[in-house]
């Protein structure tokens, strides 16, 4: 039996949920109803939040995500919360102020996350270094260094090698993770990466984070923990698979075949996959399925959580069909943009570019502030130079004239002089960075609800649909011997619910 004892990273609530839900599936109240079970199986973290996530729980379900991070830290006290920091940017894509930042992290160690993996999506590791240097000051528990994998000619064993071994170097980073966005890492590749970051990185803990978006996932994590691998990020089976990452069950049984210990309490386990199963049958949500392998990802590499957003942008435009016309397109617009990684925010600036080429008319009919920030280099130098026409199309436009003469983020005295006086500093945090009707509307919420039933849902979402309606006084409904009357005058009909 293997000595290598390995750990686990749960992603099922953020990373499964962003890419087969398209990161607004989940509610607070769904994820403290089973956040009990989830702190019992014994996982190393849980890949909890990002700005991203933050940003949805505002826009999308009106809750308050600072709320979010206490009462999930009350819930599960034993397993820490993981936090996913794209470089310098909190919720906004433009590049923040490094007060802004400081004041992120220290609000996010504040409110119950201790574990912080930081990535740079151009790879540049003085940047990683950085952001590790801030949140450390901040307070962070746990600080994990990324390498972004991508497929290029540049991006070989030696450059990752060569980054791995700055960022284990570097005292505030006690981890270093392989994050695989696209799920690209075939296990051939593995074979001579994954040692070569063993050897740079030393006694350092080594992370594996990839995609099953074309299949290759579980067969790469079976062979990783003898390359090197000390921990592996996994999902409950009804958001893994698919476009996230490989279902812990599978995960597991394969390893002990091997004779690798593992340390998880698989029957809390399997409670967590039950009550997914249960919560996407009655939110009708996909769950996770293997998936067939597909060259053209190698091409365009988009990566798991943006394929499940972008899906649902498509279908929310009724546009779900012209799917593989944005395939095709992404590869287009990635290759006129320098090859930028596919990654956060490159992925979502190369596929909200896609996506709107194709819709319009005309490409680059309209581009979007955030491609602009891009072209004028707010983001970073890509790895290649960008098509001179694309650039100098976009360089001429209006709007890049005058994004290129806006000063950058400001900082935080002049953030609060735009806002009353005595705000707390969670709720200036989210107005700095987000619009204040958005932030209005979580307030006027009020509390995140706490309490989730996938048998009640079904019932709950028919009693918010009557009340919508303002051309019901009454409502009576009866199936197999139950009864059910409601009246807007504040009682039924007969008086009472049977």
């Amino acid at each position: 039996m293997s000595t290598h004892r390995l750990q686990f990273i749960d992603t099922t609530l953020r990373d499964g949920n962003q890419s087969l839900w398209g990161a607004t599936g989940l509610r607070t109240g769904m994820m403290l109803e089973i956040a009990p079970v989830l702190d019992q199986v014994g996982y190393h973290a849980i890949d909890f939040s990002s700005s991203t996530h933050m940003a949805v729980t505002v826009r999308f379900h009106k809750e308050d995500p600072w709320e979010r991070f206490r009462l999930m830290k009350e819930y599960a006290p034993r397993t820490p919360l993981s936090f996913l920091s794209t470089g310098m940017r909190f919720i906004s894509w433009e590049t923040a102020h490094p007060e802004l930042m400081a004041l992120s992290y220290q609000l996010l160690v504040r409110n119950g996350v201790e574990r912080f993996m930081v990535m740079d999506p151009m790879n540049d590791a003085d940047a990683v270094i950085d952001s590790c240097r801030a949140i450390s000051r901040a307070g962070g528990r746990e600080i994990v260094g990324a390498l972004v994998y991508t497929v290029s000619a540049f991006h070989d064993d030696a450059f990752f090698a060569a980054m791995a071994r700055r960022l284990a170097a570097e005292p505030t980073i006690g981890r270093v993770y392989l994050k695989d966005p696209g799920g690209l890492l075939t296990p051939e590749r593995a074979r001579t990466l994954l040692p070569a970051l063993r050897e740079a990185v030393g006694a350092t803990p080594l992370e594996l984070h990839s995609h099953c978006t074309i299949g290759l996932a579980p067969f790469t994590y079976a062979i990783a923990p003898g390359l090197g691998i000390d921990a592996l990020h996994t999902a409950a089976r009804p958001l893994g698979n698919g476009s996230g990452q490989p279902a812990v069950e599978n995960t597991v049984a394969n390893l002990l075949v091997q004779q690798y210990a593992v340390d998880l309490d698989m029957d809390a386990a399997a409670r967590v996959s039950a009550y997914f199963v249960a919560l996407a049958k009655a939110q009708g949500l996909p769950q996770g399925a293997p998936q067939e392998y597909d060259a053209r990802y190698f091409q365009h590499q988009l990566p798991g959580g943006m394929l499940g957003t972008m899906r649902r942008q498509l279908r929310e435009m009724r546009q779900e069909h012209r799917m593989a016309e944005v395939y095709v397109e992404v590869e287009r617009v990635r290759a006129e943009l320098g090859y930028p990684i596919m990654v956060t925010p490159f992925s979502q600036v190369v596929a909200t570019m896609a996506v709107m080429n194709v819709l319009s008319p005309q490409r680059y009919a309209t581009v979007p502030d955030e491609v602009i920030r891009y072209v004028i280099g707010r983001f970073g130098t890509p790895p290649v130079p960008m098509d001179g026409n694309v650039r100098d199309r976009i360089l001429e436009l209006p709007r890049a004239k005058e994004l290129a003469a806006q000063s950058p983020m400001p900082g935080l005295d002049e953030l609060r002089g735009r806002f009353p006086a005595g705000l707390p500093d969670e709720e200036f945090l989210l107005r700095a960075v987000m619009p204040a009707d958005q932030v209005d509307a979580m307030i006027a919420a009020g509390p995140c609800r706490r309490r989730y039933s996938p048998v009640l849902a079904p019932v709950e979402k028919l009693l918010e649909s009557l009340r919508s309606r303002g051309d019901l006084d009454e409502v009576r409904l009866e199936r197999e011997g139950f009864v059910m009357a409601l009246s807007r005058r504040g009682e039924t009909p007969e008086g009472q619910i049977r």
